[in-house]
């Protein structure tokens, strides 16, 4: 990669320099706590991350995050996995979540936006009420800190309720989107054993209502901790036999509760699929969140009272977690439920015009669609409100960058971002008072020490490496759900590089310190941001009489889009005809995701495995991205090599 010196995209004023809490926060902190005064954002990054114990006790007093019993020490523990974060202290989430109710109580904290983009509020002090009576309800119910409680909800009102109840009574929430399958689901709450589960009748999407309710009833058969179901009548239909009403749930005037719990007590369980087994569960901490969110939202995101954060997901995304953490910042939240492409591909345009979104983050994907489509955001809507778009789900490409730019306004602050859900987080992204360059992210992030690395370990600058983060983060997970002595956390990213987080990116660091992201460098496939393993593919698909075996890949694609191909080699007479490739699009749609049907399913000699019989994903991709065969592959690890040649052509045909 060239080390030359483009002209930035686009270039903060000194104005909006001087304004951004960032900045505010860098004068405050080397005031109180040592941090260089001069040097802007690139001497208070290497501060962060060579002063830990400094930065993140700065970060706690900056937003006075209320400790109820007092900590010891920052960092008790630094090694990775197993870092221990303010041993000692005690807090809640949620607590911190409804803070602006005392002050803002008619307010909006939230928008709800439905596919007919009106927006209608809730204020803090409403929400605030509702959190308190169903918190009440939730002990009634016998839930008690560690206790797991469960969504399959859209993105509603509803389930930023059930969430902060759950956290106040100190319970550990998790949650699926309802367009999920039963197996999707059941992979996943299986695992934590819930003792509640919240769900609706059914949803709105496309302009269609989908009922849900067979396939809640399978989720109530097949998850025999449950103790309680409450029914969401999102589609009007009356509550299942044995179910409880939401609104019965949320009636009283009740002050919330809030459980003080230590700094590192479970507050969800995320999932993210590697390419084996079932889904990792990933369990974060309320404490860990809780810092972690305040420097990101606070900070980079520069989010605050004034603010309307809009950011296109749905509850089995990391991105809606990451919003709900929007309310830390006393930020108005806005959820919005339905397509992100209807009634035409403008959808979150509108959205964003209508709820005086400042601050919208989306999809590479959908910024890429819009401009495919001819979509002129500044001269259809009125976004003169909106300061900053922000993307994620995959690398945003250059042209996506000059969209925005040429098609929003000449002075937008775009901010391209990436971490993951395995720290609910960004590694790097958004500096408010950093350049924009086309194709890159501004800037690691404050307290993560980013760095590209060579396979033996070297760091590299302006060359493709692996994604490494060398210092703990608070958000890290505390654990995975069901690994009791770690191993498989251990073997998620720590086993490359000892003592060192390996995250599973190709990235170049440039000499600027700005980041390219360019994709997996595993088979873990990501479509619009949702990470799903090829193992849950294999395991629907395979279960079709007709198809001996299957290899599907996922390959981000220069434009910004994602082609994902399903390669299957058929049982002895079968034919892929019609007939067939429906069946194994309705069977992934249905018992999968419906993000995850591929582009094309492409009949093959035989799908090829390594010496110990494990599938080769990950040559096959590189092979399908232009890497010659020899440098694809070690030959000798491979059972039958001339099954490559297959893909070496198809790759040779596509380009």
């Amino acid at each position: 990669m060239s080390t030359v010196n483009p002209q930035p995209l686009w270039q903060p004023d000194p104005q909006r320099i001087a304004q951004a809490q960032i900045t505010r926060f860098q004068a405050w902190a080397a005031e109180h706590h040592g941090a260089p005064a001069e040097g802007g954002y690139p001497a208070l990054h290497r501060w962060s991350v060579d002063e830990p114990d400094a930065f993140w006790k700065a970060v706690t007093e900056w937003f006075d995050v209320r400790f109820s019993t007092p900590w010891t020490r920052v960092l008790g523990e630094r090694a990775m996995p197993g870092a221990q974060w303010f041993p000692g202290a005690t807090l809640n989430y949620a607590e911190h979540a409804l803070r602006a109710a005392a002050t803002r109580p008619d307010d909006p904290a939230l928008l709800h936006v439905d596919e007919t983009h009106e927006p209608r509020p809730v204020t803090w002090a409403e929400l605030r009420r509702q959190v308190g009576s169903l918190a009440a309800e939730l002990r009634a119910l016998g839930v008690r800190p560690g206790d797991r409680v469960s969504g399959y909800l859209p993105n509603v009102p509803q389930a930023v309720v059930a969430l902060l109840a759950t956290a106040a009574v100190g319970g550990v929430w998790t949650s699926c989107a309802p367009d999920f399958g039963a197996r999707s689901v059941l992979d996943r709450f299986q695992q934590v054993e819930p003792v509640v589960l919240f769900t609706v009748d059914g949803y709105r999407y496309g302009g269609k209502e989908h009922d849900r309710r067979d396939t809640v009833a399978e989720l109530r058969r097949d998850l025999p901790t449950l103790r309680a179901v409450v029914h969401i009548p999102l589609l009007g239909t009356p509550a299942p036999e044995g179910a409880l009403e939401w609104s019965a749930l949320t009636a009283a005037d009740t002050e919330p509760d809030f459980e003080q719990v230590p700094f590192d007590h479970p507050l969800w369980v995320l999932y993210s699929s590697g390419t084996t087994g079932l889904p990792k569960a990933i369990v974060q901490s309320q404490g860990g969140i809780l810092v972690e969110h305040l420097k990101q939202l606070g900070l980079h995101c520069d989010l605050g009272p004034d603010d309307r954060f809009f950011w296109y997901t749905s509850t089995g995304w990391m991105m809606w977690n990451f919003l709900v953490s929007g309310l830390l910042t006393g930020t108005t939240i806005v959820l919005y439920d339905g397509s992100p492409g209807y009634p035409d591909t403008g959808a979150q345009w509108r959205v964003a015009e209508r709820t005086g979104a400042t601050l919208y983050g989306t999809s590479a994907a959908y910024v890429m669609a819009c401009r495919k489509a001819g979509v002129h955001p500044a001269r259809d809507f009125d976004l003169s409100a909106v300061r900053c778009v922000a993307t994620t789900g995959s690398p945003l490409p250059p042209d996506g960058f000059r969209w925005l730019h040429d098609e929003v306004r000449a002075d937008l602050w775009i901010a391209s971002v990436s971490g993951g859900t395995d720290v609910c987080s960004c590694f790097a992204g958004a500096v408010p008072t950093l350049p924009v360059y086309v194709g890159e992210l501004q800037a690691p992030c404050l307290g993560t020490d980013l760095q590209s690395w060579d396979p033996s370990g070297e760091p590299l600058v302006d060359e493709v490496g692996e994604l490494v983060v060398t210092n703990p983060m608070p958000s890290m997970p505390v654990h995975f759900w069901n690994d009791p002595d770690g191993s498989r956390y251990h073997d998620s990213y720590f086993d490359t590089y000892p003592g060192v987080w390996r995250h599973g990116d190709w990235i170049t660091v440039t000499s600027r310190g700005s980041v390219v992201i360019h994709g997996r460098s595993d088979s873990t496939l990501n479509r619009q941001g949702v990470r799903m393993g090829s193992a849950d593919i294999y395991e629907a698909v395979e279960r079709l009489p007709e198809i001996r075996e299957s290899l599907v890949i996922g390959i981000e694609q220069p434009d910004g889009g994602y082609w994902m191909p399903l390669f299957v080699h058929l049982a002895p007479g079968a034919v892929l005809d019609e007939a067939l490739l429906a069946r194994i699009k309705r069977t992934i749609r249905e018992q999968l995701s419906p993000r995850h049907v591929p582009d094309e399913i492409i009949e093959v000699p035989g799908v090829p495995h390594t010496l110990t019989g494990k599938r080769i994903e990950v040559p096959v991709k590189r092979l399908l991205q232009g890497t010659p065969l020899e440098k694809a592959v070690n030959p000798g690890s491979i059972d039958d090599l001339d099954l490559l040649r297959f893909y070496e052509d198809l790759a040779r045909k596509r380009a």
